[in-house]
C-alpha cells in the first residue's frame, strides 16, 4: 500500500467544471483500493501530525462509522459507486451481461468510427512502446477536457515519464492509443496494483467527439484485456455512464473529510456544504430556469 502524503487539498466551490472559489487545507489522504473495497477493509490512519485531517477516498458506506474519528469533524464531500470489471468472466460472457442498449451502442459507435475511417487502436506496455506513447498521447492531451476544466490530463513531468518506464519494466503499466487517419485521437493509461488493472488517465481530441473515440478505445482495450493477466480492471473513484454500462459489479462508496474540530475547519466546512446544498437544491427546483442559466453561464465563462 502507498504511505499517504500530506498535501494542499483546496476544498472547491464549484458549479459544474467552474470554481468559484477555494479554501485550502493540510491534508493526509488515504485511498481504499479496489482490493481494500471489496474485502470491505477499514484501512489504518497514520498519525495526523501537522496536517489539518484526512481525506479518506473510496471508503464503503458500510465502513463510513467505522472510520470516523470522535472529535473531529467529519464532511462527506461525494457518494458514487466504485465500478469494476472481473476480468476473469471472459469477454464472451461480459459481453453478453451488458444490456441490449449498451451492447448496440457500442457496436454501433464502433461501425460509425470504422466508416470514418477505419478502427485501429494501438496497445504499448513495453519501456520503449511506452515512450513512444507518451510522444504521441501528451500532445493530445493537453487538448482535452479533462487537462483543460479537470487538471486531470497525462501529466507532463519527468517523473511521470520515469515512473511510466519503472513500471513498464516490472509489466505494471498498459496504455492504448486510437488513430483516425494517422492521427492519435484518443488514449488510456493504465498502471497495476497487484492484480487490478486501474483507470487512470484518458482522454480523446474534442474535434472527434462525435465518433466516441473514448468509448471505442476503452471497449477495445477491455476486450484486449481479457486475454491479460489481469484479474480485475478498475474504474476508480467517481461516477459516469460508460463505467455503469462495462462494470460487472461496484460498491457504494463515499470521500470522507475528516478535520481538527477547529473554528477555522468548522467554518470551511458550513461554507462548503452550504454551497454544495444551495447548488443542489438550485438543480432541482429550477430546471431549466434561472439557476440552470447562471450555472450555464459560469460554466461557460
Amino acid at each position: 500500500m502507498t504511505a499517504p502524503q500530506a498535501f494542499e487539498s483546496p476544498l472547491r466551490l464549484e458549479i459544474g467544471a467552474r470554481t468559484l472559489a477555494t479554501i485550502s487545507r493540510r491534508i493526509l489522504r488515504v485511498a481504499w483500493s479496489l482490493d481494500d473495497v471489496l474485502a470491505g477493509r477499514v484501512r489504518p490512519l497514520p498519525p495526523i501530525g501537522q496536517a489539518d485531517g484526512y481525506l479518506l477516498t473510496s471508503v464503503p458506506e458500510a465502513l463510513l462509522d467505522a472510520v470516523r474519528i470522535g472529535g473531529m469533524v467529519a464532511h462527506v464531500r461525494q457518494r458514487y459507486c466504485r465500478w469494476h470489471v472481473d476480468l476473469s468472466v471472459g469477454h464472451a460472457a461480459w459481453s453478453a451481461g451488458l444490456s441490449a442498449n449498451a451492447r448496440a451502442g457500442l457496436r454501433r459507435k464502433a461501425k460509425r468510427l470504422t466508416a470514418a475511417g477505419g478502427l485501429d487502436a494501438r496497445a504499448y506496455r513495453t519501456p520503449d512502446e511506452l515512450a513512444q506513447f507518451y510522444a504521441l498521447a501528451r500532445p493530445l492531451s493537453a487538448m482535452t477536457y479533462q487537462e483543460r476544466l479537470l487538471d486531470a490530463g497525462l501529466p507532463d513531468t519527468d517523473a511521470f515519464r520515469v515512473l511510466t518506464a519503472l513500471l513498464a519494466g516490472q509489466d505494471a503499466v498498459r496504455a492504448w492509443l486510437l488513430f483516425h487517419a494517422g492521427q492519435p485521437i484518443a488514449y488510456l493509461w493504465c498502471a497495476a496494483e497487484g492484480e487490478t488493472l486501474r483507470y487512470d488517465y484518458v482522454g480523446h481530441d474534442p474535434a472527434f467527439a462525435h465518433l466516441s473515440p473514448g468509448a471505442v478505445l476503452h471497449a477495445e482495450a477491455l476486450r484486449r484485456l481479457f486475454d491479460d493477466r489481469f484479474a480485475r480492471f478498475d474504474f476508480t473513484e467517481g461516477e459516469g455512464q460508460h463505467k455503469r454500462q462495462l462494470a460487472t459489479g461496484g460498491t457504494p462508496c463515499a470521500d470522507l473529510l475528516l478535520l481538527r474540530p477547529t473554528l477555522a475547519n468548522r467554518a470551511a466546512l458550513l461554507a462548503f456544504a452550504g454551497f454544495n446544498g444551495a447548488v443542489a437544491a438550485g438543480k432541482r427546483v429550477s430546471r431549466g430556469g434561472v439557476a440552470k442559466r447562471l450555472g450555464d453561464r459560469l460554466r461557460r465563462a
